[in-house]
Parts: C-alpha cells; structure tokens; sequence
C-alpha cells in the first residue's frame, strides 16, 4: 500500500476529483410578473399608434386631392378654396415696348424705374385718351440733337397687351407721358 504522503505528490488523473452526476428535481419555470401583460399593453399601444397614422394620412390624401380637382355639382353648396392655387392664377407676361414721345424735353426728364402714364392725343380731332397706365420706364436711350425735333425715344416695361395699344396709338396719334 502506497502511504498517504505519497499519493498527494502523484498527479491524479484529470475528472477524478469531481463528484458524480445526480439527477436534478423538476421545479415550475420562473415567471417574471406583469410580463404578459406588458405585452399586450405594447401591442394594444401599437394599434393605436398605426391607427392614428392611417388616420393623418388619410386627411392628407383628402386635402391634397381636393385642392387639384374642381367640385362635381353645379348647385349652391359648392365649396371654393379660401386661396387660389398657384396654377390657377393668370401671369401677366411683361414685355419691352419702344415709345416715341412727341416732346422730347418730358424724356429728358425721366429715368430708369419711374412709373408713368401714356397719353395719345389724335392728331385732327384733338381727342386725348390713356393708352398706358402706370407702366414702368425700363431705359431712356441718349437722344441725338437731329431726331430730337420729332420727339424722343423710351423704353417701357408693360404687359403685352397694352405694347399692342401703345405701338397702335404711336402709328396714329401724338404721344405724351406723365409722371405717376
């Protein structure tokens, strides 16, 4: 027999010094409380989170729609939008139109970006209407001493339209403008 002392200086082998398996007893599953019911709290929360989405993007989608499309019927409860939309709205296209003003002391007198009126006065009946009104001086070209007998150019911004009346009345009539 191998003496006590010895055998703790020996190696023992590797596992030898664990117990043996025994078997372990069945015990209920840990249940944390409130779990379950948290849950359902967050999948209940979530519904109404989604429902409340729907709910805004479909008042979107139902104002987005009635802007574009006019109303169906013809009666009195048609309903029209507090402000036109942008599309709707008529753009006056300005243009430059080139004016021969009879007196060509008044053009001196103008400059870039003041807002006059134009007159034409028929030159045998005498008869004086506004052609133009408020339209606005774009350039007012150098004159040359020679020209400046039968008056002076200007240069004004107006709405294509009143260009038409204007380069109507300048074939006619005598030209005059006054200060806004």
């Amino acid at each position: 027999m191998v003496p006590v002392s010895q055998l703790s200086s020996f190696p023992r082998p590797l596992g030898t010094d664990v117990p043996g398996t025994c078997d372990v007893p069945h015990f209920a599953p840990v249940r944390v409380r409130g779990g379950r019911c948290r849950l359902r709290r967050l999948v209940r929360h979530r519904r109404r989170v989604l429902a409340a989405g729907l709910v805004v993007t479909a008042a979107a989608l139902v104002s987005a729609g009635s802007r574009g499309t006019e109303a169906r019927d013809t009666g009195a409860s048609r309903v029209r939008p507090v402000v036109d939309p942008v599309r709707e709205r008529r753009s006056v296209e300005m243009v430059t139109a080139p004016v021969r003003i009879a007196d060509g002391a008044t053009v001196r007198l103008l400059r870039a970006g003041d807002r006059v009126d134009v007159i034409a006065a028929e030159r045998s009946a005498g008869d004086a209407r506004v052609v133009a009104r408020g339209a606005r001086v774009a350039k007012v070209p150098e004159s040359l001493d020679s020209v400046a007998e039968g008056g002076a150019l200007v240069v004004l911004s107006v709405p294509r339209g009143t260009a038409t009346r204007l380069a109507g009345a300048g074939a006619t009539s005598r030209l005059a403008v006054t200060l806004c």
